[in-house]
């Protein structure tokens, strides 16, 4: 709790800093849209500015390995930070969110439809760079069906474009993130939220990067994440957090 009084009385302090930085922020793509609100709370907090930029995982990794210029990595595993920090080029992770797959039907009927076969195309994000994808192969492996449905998956780079060829009717059927459907009031007639037990945990650990040019404000705001103002954010979003002291 140390740490959070720490932040408050940094925030307060902070309403109108001498230097307002702006703090280079690689994101998930599941946790983009969310990421945009939190941006604003803490910039109105703090005054520092976040700039973020949107992938998956797997290719922020890659683009951190290559000297791209980010202060904080926020993944949607515990994996790749957990990578960058036995590397020596990240504090240790931290879990801001715990991410939940939904399986979206635009049509309705999401596990009728998945059980029955009534579909051309389910799109599902890369599991090899994709942890979201990774948790949606494990539910189709766990049901026996990873196997025969190879011709149907339409694989998005990401869970945003995952979303997408779902969204506009390009898949049938597409495993994404429950934060997407939240954050559009889709009907929950259109899609089913998975249980948590098939799949590995989502958990989503943050790190600050070694590299980074503005430490200071890319530490506070990792510190901000921490706060109740961010938990509140983050599951009004529909992802679990790992704090429960508010």
């Amino acid at each position: 709790m140390h740490r959070l009084f720490l932040l408050t009385a940094l925030l307060t302090g902070l309403a109108g800093p001498a230097v307002a930085d702006t703090v280079q922020v690689a994101v998930a793509a599941n946790f983009a849209a969310t990421l945009q609100t939190l941006a604003t709370d803490f910039q109105q907090q703090s005054g520092h500015v976040i700039s973020p930029s949107s992938g998956s995982t797997g290719k922020l990794y890659a683009q951190i390995r290559h000297d791209a210029p980010f202060d904080v990595f926020l993944a949607a595993d515990r994996e790749r930070p957990a990578l960058l920090h036995a590397q020596g080029l990240a504090t240790a992770p931290v879990i801001y969110a715990i991410g939940r797959l939904a399986l979206y039907a635009p049509a309705g009927e999401p596990r009728a439809r998945l059980d029955g076969g009534d579909f051309t195309h389910l799109a599902i994000a890369n599991p090899l760079t994709a942890p979201y994808g990774a948790a949606a192969r494990a539910v189709l492996e766990g049901m026996g069906r990873w196997t025969m449905l190879q011709p149907r998956l339409v694989m998005g780079e990401n869970i945003g474009q995952t979303f997408q060829f779902t969204h506009s009717g390009n898949a049938e059927l597409g495993f994404v993130a429950l934060a997407q459907v939240r954050a559009l009031n889709i009907p929950q007639t259109q899609y089913w939220t998975i249980p948590a037990d098939r799949h590995p945990a989502l958990e989503q650990t943050a790190v600050l990067l070694r590299s980074s040019r503005v430490p200071e404000a890319a530490s506070l705001f990792l510190e901000y994440l921490q706060s109740g103002a961010a938990r509140t954010i983050i599951e009004r979003d529909g992802y679990g957090v790992p704090y429960d002291d508010r």
